[in-house]
C-alpha cells in the first residue's frame, strides 16, 4: 500500500495478517474474518493510533432494497451483506476490546 509506505507518521502497517473468529449468521458456525489492514499511526499532537480498515465497494455497504423478484443475483447480495454485517460487528467489539477504531473506507473516501 503505496500511501502507508510514504508517510512518515505510519509507524507499521500490514495486510489481512489479522483474524478475527466472527459466527456466521448463516450457518451459525465459527469463521475467521481476515481485515484488509492494520495500521499503527501517530498524529499531529503525537498520540499513537491503531486501525482496523476494511475496504468494501460503497453499494456492498448499504443493504440491499427488498426485491419482488429473489434473484440470483439479489439473493447473493443479501447474503454477502449479511455475512459482512457479522464480520465488521465482530471487528467492532475487537477494536473496542483492544483500543483500536474499526474502519469501513469505500471509493468516497478513497478518492480513487
Amino acid at each position: 500500500m503505496n500511501y502507508c509506505d510514504s508517510r512518515p507518521n505510519v509507524l507499521e502497517w500490514g495486510s489481512e495478517e489479522i483474524a478475527i473468529p466472527y459466527r456466521s449468521p448463516l450457518d451459525r458456525k465459527i469463521h475467521r474474518y481476515f481485515v484488509d489492514f492494520y495500521v499503527k499511526m501517530v498524529d499531529s499532537n503525537g498520540k499513537v493510533s491503531k486501525y482496523l480498515i476494511e475496504i468494501k465497494p460503497k453499494r456492498q455497504t448499504i443493504a440491499p432494497k427488498p426485491s419482488q423478484r429473489k434473484t440470483k443475483s439479489y439473493l447473493y447480495e443479501v447474503t454477502e451483506y449479511v455475512k459482512n454485517e457479522a464480520k465488521w460487528e465482530a471487528a467492532k467489539e475487537f477494536c473496542l476490546d483492544k483500543g483500536w477504531e474499526f474502519l469501513i473506507l469505500t471509493e468516497d473516501e478513497l478518492k480513487v
